[in-house]
């Protein structure tokens, strides 16, 4: 156990009045690294006093694949390959900065029906991830505890609605790149092919029908007070932890940190979408306030996609790519691209000599800085109150390791 932690693992209780007459050593244990309250490998090393942690360490490393020395050895479209499979949740995304990137250091422009098409496409593929978290946090929450009347209907409500939205917004995204996680769909220059005809039509009507569940996804949040109990005052992180550790996203926004990338350094079409663009926060810094950003941040998403498709219709007709050469090299010298994906920012520090593969691109992923705080957050809670802090955490383990 890191120093930082060792002298939490020694109880003081034989030093306080109040506690027993003999002192207790805590028990350490690893939690992982297979764990259903994160989605792959993560484990965490816990000293426990009782029910009580004291100490937590994530073990990270069990998914690392070294995929930013295969990105050295690849050209631009299989580095997109690799790169959705970091944030499977969040594949589009993913792929997004990478395409950024190549394209500010290229000097490539994307014509303006790619831009509103990425947009409106990224706005799509974060309110999958969004409703992953939703369908799956309240059977996670309700397995942690003992059973209350009616509960169970309510977590089975709650989680077939998200379940079932989110098959609809599958739907389009499979109908409009043949993938239904890893779309492959970005390039660098713009989309791989045309929008379906059609397809912006179905894009509206699915909007609409995910707006109805809304009300039946978020009512076990919003209503349920023994429910809102196992989160409120649970997980506390503070908008100083936020800003040492880097934590980003609807978690860092929940504990009053104001910052969205969309809004104060736009890309895409971010920049033109005016009020349909609103940053959700919350104060209280608990799993509660996450799970309510979270929730308020699919209405948004829903906004941006519906200003998006609207658009997209009114523009002439036109490419959605640039014209490449076949064999793309990016021209020497370096850049940063970053964007705000699902669960908070990523970016891509990309380096190039002049051939058609990078010479470094590194990735800042937002799941290694919003698990690397739960040093700070786990100790002092219950072993029973774990799955509802990591969940509220909103990570993807490939998005830590790489």
């Amino acid at each position: 156990m890191p120093q930082r932690h060792a002298e939490a693992v020694t109880s003081a209780w034989a030093a306080d009045p109040a506690g027993p007459a003999t002192a207790t050593t805590d028990l350490l244990i690893s939690l992982g690294a297979g764990h259903p309250s994160g989605h792959g490998m993560l484990r965490l090393r816990l000293a426990l006093d009782g029910e009580r942690v004291t100490a937590a360490d994530p073990v990270i490393g069990y998914m690392h694949r070294g995929a930013e020395k295969l990105f050295e050895a690849r050209d631009y479209r299989q580095i997109i390959v690799l790169a959705n499979r970091h944030d499977w949740l969040g594949a589009f995304s993913s792929e997004l900065g990478v395409a950024l990137a190549a394209e500010r250091l290229a000097g490539i422009e994307v014509p303006p029906r790619g831009v509103w098409a990425r947009t409106l496409l990224a706005e799509l593929n974060r309110v999958l991830s969004h409703l992953a978290f939703l369908s799956s946090y309240p059977p996670e929450i309700a397995g942690g505890y003992p059973a209350q009347p009616d509960q169970a209907s309510d977590v089975a409500v709650s989680a077939l609605a998200a379940a079932q939205a989110r098959e609809r917004l599958q739907a389009i995204m499979e109908e409009v790149s043949g993938g239904r996680m890893h779309y492959m769909f970005n390039r660098v220059g713009g989309l791989k092919e045309e929008l379906p005809a059609g397809w912006l039509g179905r894009v509206g009507a699915v909007s609409v029908a995910v707006r109805g569940d809304l009300p039946r996804i978020g009512g076990i949040v919003r209503h349920s007070d023994p429910f809102r109990s196992r989160m409120r005052n649970v997980g506390l992180l503070t908008g100083e932890q936020v800003r040492q550790y880097g934590v980003s996203g609807p978690a860092a926004r929940a504990s009053g940190v104001d910052f969205d990338v969309r809004r104060d350094e736009p890309y895409l079409a971010y920049g033109e979408l005016g009020d349909s663009l609103q940053v959700i926060t919350r104060s209280e810094g608990d799993c509660l306030a996450r799970f309510e950003c979270l929730l308020d941040q699919v209405t948004v998403s829903l906004d941006l996609v519906d200003a998006c498709a609207s658009r997209l219709a009114s523009l002439p007709r036109g490419p959605l790519s640039a014209r490449i050469p076949k064999v793309l090299k990016i021209p020497e010298g370096q850049t940063y691209a970053w964007t705000e994906g699902p669960l908070g920012l990523s970016g891509y520090y990309l380096v190039s000599r002049g051939g058609k593969t990078p010479w470094r691109l590194k990735v800042r992923s937002a799941s290694f800085s919003n698990v690397q705080v739960l040093g700070e957050v786990l100790p002092g809670h219950r072993v029973a109150d774990l799955t509802a802090v990591l969940g509220s955490m909103f990570f993807v383990v490939g998005d830590i390791d790489r």
